[in-house]
C-alpha cells in the first residue's frame, strides 16, 4: 500500500478507482466544512456510506451547525414531515447551531430549534406556521440572532415581533414581507388602499433599534409607523417598503427615506421580492440557493434518509 504524507493526515492509495483517498486522515471537522457544500437531503441520503469517517462526520454535529433545507421544505410542503426533520436535525447539532433556514415549519419545529438555539445566530423560517404563544414561549433561548426571516408567516403578528425584539437584542436584520393585502378602490384619489393598522411597524420601532436591513413589503402601516421606525432605527442601511400602499411618505418622512443607503419605495415593481432568500448583510449569512426543483414532483420526503443514527438519536 503505498502512502504519502497530505495536509491533514496520510492518504492511502484505492485499488478500486486508483485515486488518492486523502479524506481517511481528515478530521470531522475538516470533512464537515467540505460537506458544507452538500445539500441536506444528499448529505444524508449518500455521503455516510462512502466510508466510516464520512458516515462518522455526518452522524456528529460538525455538519449540523449550519442547517439549511428550504429548498427541501418546499418540494414536501408538509409541515409534519418538516417538523420531524428539523428536530431530527437539530439534536444531531448537539447545541452547536448558528444557522436554521427551512420553510412551512410549525410551532413544534419552532420550539425544537428554539430550546437548542442557545447559539442561533441566523433564523430563516419564511411561510411558517408558527403561532404567537409558542414564539412568546421559546423566543427568550434566541438571544444571539442576528437575522431573522419571519416573512408569510400568517399566524403571528405584532405580538411575535415585540416578542423577537425584546428577547433578540442583537437583531440586525428582519424581513417580514407579506402576499399583497385585499384592498379597496378609494374613490376619491383614485388611489388602492388597505386597512392601516400600524402595530406591527411600532412593534419594530420600539424593540428593533440596531436593525440595518429591514424589509416590511406589504405591510399595512402608514407614514405614522415609518416615521416611527426612521426614528428610532437609526442604523437603517437598507429599507425595502415595497407594496405598502398606505405610506404616502409626506414631509420628514420622505426626507428621512432618502438618507437610506438602499431604499425601495411601496411603488416599485411589487412582483420581484417573494423570493424571501435575498441577502445583502455584511455579516456572514451565505445566500439560501432556493432551488425549487420543479422539475421533482414525485419527491415525496423520503429522500432526507434519518436511519443513519445510533439509537440515541431516536425521538
Amino acid at each position: 500500500m503505498d502512502k504519502r504524507e497530505g495536509g491533514s493526515g496520510v492518504a492511502r492509495r484505492d485499488g478500486s478507482d486508483n485515486g488518492w483517498r486523502w479524506w481517511e486522515g481528515m478530521s470531522p471537522e475538516v470533512l464537515a466544512l467540505i460537506f458544507s457544500r452538500i445539500p441536506a437531503d444528499e448529505l444524508l441520503r449518500a455521503v455516510p456510506f462512502v466510508c466510516k469517517s464520512w458516515r462518522e462526520a455526518v452522524v456528529g454535529p460538525y455538519c449540523w451547525a449550519e442547517i439549511d433545507i428550504e429548498a427541501w421544505c418546499r418540494r414536501v410542503n408538509r409541515t409534519d414531515v418538516i417538523d420531524f426533520a428539523v428536530r431530527k436535525l437539530v439534536r444531531r447539532s448537539r447545541g452547536t447551531l448558528r444557522r436554521l433556514s427551512a420553510y412551512r415549519v410549525g410551532d413544534s419545529g419552532f420550539a425544537f430549534a428554539a430550546s437548542f438555539g442557545n447559539l442561533l445566530n441566523v433564523l430563516r423560517i419564511p411561510m411558517s406556521e408558527i403561532s404567537n404563544p409558542v414564539v412568546e414561549k421559546y423566543v427568550g433561548s434566541l438571544s444571539l440572532l442576528t437575522v431573522l426571516d419571519i416573512s408569510y408567516c400568517l399566524n403571528i403578528n405584532s405580538r411575535s415581533i415585540e416578542a423577537f425584539g425584546n428577547n433578540c437584542n442583537c437583531l440586525i436584520h428582519l424581513r417580514r414581507n407579506m402576499p399583497p393585502p385585499e384592498i379597496e378602490f378609494n374613490h376619491g384619489n383614485n388611489h388602492t388602499v388597505s386597512k392601516e393598522d400600524e402595530e406591527e411597524a411600532m412593534a419594530v420601532a420600539n424593540t428593533m433599534p440596531k436593525l440595518e436591513h429591514l424589509e416590511l413589503s406589504f405591510g399595512r402601516f402608514s407614514d405614522h409607523g415609518l416615521d416611527a421606525i426612521l426614528t428610532n432605527c437609526k442604523a437603517l442601511r437598507i429599507l425595502d417598503i415595497r407594496g405598502c400602499w398606505n405610506v404616502r411618505m409626506d414631509g420628514d418622512v420622505g426626507v428621512k427615506c432618502e438618507s437610506i443607503e438602499n431604499f425601495r419605495d411601496p411603488w416599485e415593481d411589487e412582483y420581484n421580492h417573494f423570493d424571501s432568500s435575498a441577502d445583502e448583510e455584511s455579516n456572514k449569512d451565505p445566500a439560501v440557493d432556493d432551488d425549487d426543483d420543479d422539475d421533482d414532483d414525485d419527491d415525496d420526503g423520503s429522500s432526507l434518509d434519518f436511519n443513519i443514527t445510533d439509537d440515541s438519536d431516536d425521538d
